[in-house]
């Protein structure tokens, strides 16, 4: 297991870092190659070998393969749901191309395993939105839900016609204090812990008792190397697993905050990502991804706002 080679793409998001960090300690320095189309993130300098790549260029992710001698790849490259509604044509090639490549890569070079991310953005005002199910209606309204469930049917495609080792997760909103959000949804869960210790106050642009299902982005992490090292006949979904650990509001959130900051002050403008999320699930069932491969989560609201709070007021030198 540790003599994979792995190639990440779209190494400096707010997933990309964590799990580039992540798969190192896991299969050595050199054993993971970080790409993305920007500079390398400040976080991942001296770490191990990294390269200015762009996920759309098909003719450079194969050759970087082929020198490399890769095994896995991690193709974290996308625009997110509230980017992607801004520009949806270049959200949907984005999103699909970098896919279709890597999966036609993976074939060409048989490959042993890759990872494409999913998200609760699949599902849509249809889906029963309490503890959605495993297996339900899917009916998207963003291009990102589109473009992602879209993926998991080519995932799952090429797994069934090739026999293409590909696994994926339909991620709930991340939150993590070591990279910045990368333009979604749930993102106010991120803001919220900056403005609450820079200003005390923070302006939600979702509206106060709207739940969603959230992950500490070290159980979002774990869950995604433990899901890649699980044994190929545990993984029953070649879609993506629901995954989940907590759902709250922005109301929920603040009350947690104000715990250790009493003087916080939470105020509520929504504006258009109300719609997109007023389409998403309150809560996820996951007993497929507990059942099949062990997935537990770690982190519930309060064990996480003191994680995210300890660990910024270092990082803003407010210690």
């Amino acid at each position: 297991m540790k003599n994979e080679k792995i190639l990440i793409l779209g190494a400096c998001g707010q997933i990309g870092v964590e799990l580039t960090l992540a798969l190192r300690q896991t299969y050595g320095n050199d054993n993971v190659i970080a790409t993305d189309i920007r500079e390398e993130h400040p976080l991942l300098h001296g770490t191990g070998p990294y390269v200015v790549l762009n996920a759309m260029d098909a003719a450079a992710t194969h050759e970087l393969i082929k020198k490399e001698a890769i095994t896995q790849i991690y193709l974290l490259a996308a625009l997110l749901s509230a980017t992607g509604e801004k520009d949806p044509k270049r959200a949907w090639d984005i999103n699909m191309q970098s896919l279709l490549q890597v999966l036609d890569l993976g074939v060409q070079e048989k490959l042993h395993k890759i990872y494409w991310p999913s998200s609760i953005a699949v599902f849509g005002p249809t889906t029963p939105r309490d503890n959605t199910p495993q297996q339900t209606i899917v009916e998207p309204r963003t291009v990102y839900g589109i473009s992602k469930y879209a993926g998991e049917l080519w995932c799952q495609y090429y797994n069934q016609r090739w026999g293409l080792d590909v696994r994926s997760l339909r991620y709930p909103g991340l939150i993590s204090w070591k990279s910045e959000p990368g333009g979604g949804t749930t993102d106010y869960a991120v803001e919220i812990y900056h403005e609450a210790l820079k200003n005390g106050s923070y302006t939600s642009f979702l509206s106060e008792n709207t739940y969603l299902p959230m992950m500490y982005m070290d159980d979002a992490i774990r869950g995604t190397i433990e899901l890649m090292e699980a044994p190929a006949d545990k993984i029953k979904s070649r879609m993506a697993y629901n995954i989940s650990a907590m759902s709250f509001s922005p109301k929920e959130i603040a009350a947690a905050i104000k715990y250790h900051i009493p003087d916080f002050r939470m105020d509520y403008a929504p504006d258009f990502r109300q719609q997109i999320a007023d389409g998403w699930p309150k809560s996820i069932d996951d007993r497929a991804a507990r059942g099949d491969w062990g997935w537990q989560h770690e982190f519930d609201l309060n064990r996480m706002t003191n994680e995210m709070l300890k660990h910024l007021k270092e990082k803003m030198q407010l210690a």
